[in-house]
């Protein structure tokens, strides 16, 4: 069975913004994602390994590989070149979400922004609330 590298750790979620969002607007648009994420998810903010914070965990099992193990519902992480946004799922109804957001791009399964005000934030809980609510469901 593969292990995954990324876990959930006790390391100090605002420690961790202070010294690695490298500027102002990184620190505050992580503040305010720490704000908005708890209130959707219902959960405080962990840290997953050493640069992601994340909210509530499910455990899976990969139906293509042999890989298994816990995960975040939602998370995002303060990178230097954009913010990563762990809020995608690829669920029913998120195309359309993502017609709506605003300006990001988009990876294999993280969004990334430049900035916060770069995106329409209600359109951001929406994405996160069908995010978790489809994990909660497809690993119940």
């Amino acid at each position: 069975m593969a292990v995954l590298k990324t876990t959930q750790t006790d390391a100090d979620v605002n420690e961790f913004i202070n010294t690695f969002a490298q500027t102002d607007q990184r620190r505050n648009d992580s503040l305010e994602l720490i704000r908005i994420m708890t209130s959707v998810s219902g959960y405080p903010p962990k840290m997953w390994g050493a640069s992601i914070v994340g909210f509530g965990s499910y455990y899976y099992k990969s139906e293509r590989s042999r890989q298994e193990g816990n995960w975040m519902l939602i998370g995002f992480s303060p990178r230097k070149a954009a913010i990563s946004l762990y809020v995608y799922s690829g669920c029913e109804g998120q195309e359309d979400l993502l017609a709506d957001l605003g300006k990001y791009s988009m990876g294999k399964a993280c969004i990334y922004i430049k900035k916060l005000a770069d995106i329409n934030p209600e359109v951001l809980c929406k994405l996160m609330q069908s995010t978790i609510t489809f994990l909660q469901s497809k690993y119940s």
